[in-house]
């Protein structure tokens, strides 16, 4: 059995813990939490605060009690290149020598500054060639995010890309067809990671630079508050004198959830003028920006496709000694750290 390896989901406004075992047939929640981070210790995928990150990672092992040191962490951003692409047939010894020569002619970066994978995700196409899911990711970024959990006093033994992280979760959730096709979309405070999955294979990923900060910082501007009561008003939370949410917000909410779906529906263009047979059955959507109910208006209106909001938790038992009111309010931000955590379950 594989040793427990605890998910740990290094975003740009939070940190989550996820930390899950198999039981039998079932998979049980045993711990799950969340540090804040301040603006612009992440930004973009890079690390600019790195204490400020270890920090948080202490802090969430001590409140938690967690006593296991081997993790996995995800990556996303303009440092992590995913692109699908053919060769000629090959062994796996033959794949494992010629893939950084190949990777060369699509990844603008150099290959001695990347760290490569690959995934055989169809053995022989029409035209009789492999085709491989590449992906690589700029080593400096690597080697940032293994050094703040070594730094924390931890393992880094897995580092997974956000989206694929995202479809892992879903898929241990929720049932999907071999010839249905959907759309994750994991929303988080400044990347949204796009992935179009088909049955169990991704088709198209896409990180794009936008996210939940550009609703707090838009309410900041227009309202001329602080970050964390445009926070509040994001979400609902916040009032003034006289009880009530200020219209504007709302007004401000609609305006930016209309750019954020524009760009989501633009990716999706895209990837469909590509793959003229495919059809799309529904957006499923994550993150803690998922819970702006103006957002899945607007990209439902866009897309003229149904929007759900993903349940980290539909199939996973609940430890009772944890809370659930919490569990279900924090739900969408949990997925990432639920696809890393089911990394070291599926592999038991």
């Amino acid at each position: 059995m594989a040793k427990q390896i605890i998910g740990l989901d290094i975003g740009s406004s939070s940190v989550k813990v996820v930390q899950l075992k198999r039981r039998k047939k079932d998979i049980e929640l045993q711990a799950f939490g969340m540090e804040p981070l301040q603006p612009q210790t992440i930004v973009d995928g890079t690390i600019m605060d790195q204490m400020a990150v270890v920090d948080a990672i202490r802090t969430l092992w001590s409140r938690l009690r967690l006593r296991g040191k081997d993790v996995a962490v995800a990556i996303a951003g303009h440092s992590v290149i995913i692109k699908k692409i053919s060769v000629p047939k090959m062994s796996m010894a033959q794949l494992d020598e010629q893939v950084p020569y190949e990777a060369e002619h699509h990844i603008p970066f150099a290959k001695d500054d990347v760290e490569l994978d690959f995934e055989v995700v169809v053995e022989s196409n029409a035209a009789g060639k492999m085709e491989l899911l590449l992906v690589a990711a700029k080593k400096e970024v690597v080697q940032d995010y293994a050094g703040v959990v070594r730094d924390a006093g931890l393992n880094p033994v897995i580092v997974d890309v956000a989206a694929f992280s995202t479809q892992n979760a879903y898929e241990a959730n929720y049932d999907l067809a071999d010839n249905e096709t959907v759309v994750l979309i994991n929303i988080g405070a400044s990347i949204s990671n796009i992935n179009v999955v088909r049955g169990k294979v991704s088709l198209f990923t896409r990180d794009v630079a936008i996210g939940g900060n550009a609703f707090t910082e838009e309410i900041q501007k227009q309202l001329s508050v602080d970050q964390r009561e445009a926070e509040a008003y994001k979400v609902g939370g916040s009032y003034d004198e006289h009880g009530v949410v200020p219209q504007e917000v709302e007004r401000i909410i609609e305006g930016v959830a209309d750019v954020m779906a524009g760009e989501f529906q633009r990716s999706l263009d895209f990837f469909l003028a590509t793959s003229a047979d495919t059809e799309v059955s529904k957006i499923c959507l994550s993150g803690g920006t998922a819970k702006v109910s103006a957002l899945a208006r607007a990209i439902e209106k866009r897309s003229r496709l149904g929007v759900e909001l993903i349940d980290s938790w539909r199939r996973i038992v609940i430890s009772p000694n944890l809370d659930t009111a919490y569990l279900g309010a924090h739900s969408p931000e949990a997925l990432v750290g639920v696809g890393l955590a089911l990394r070291a379950v599926n592999e038991g």
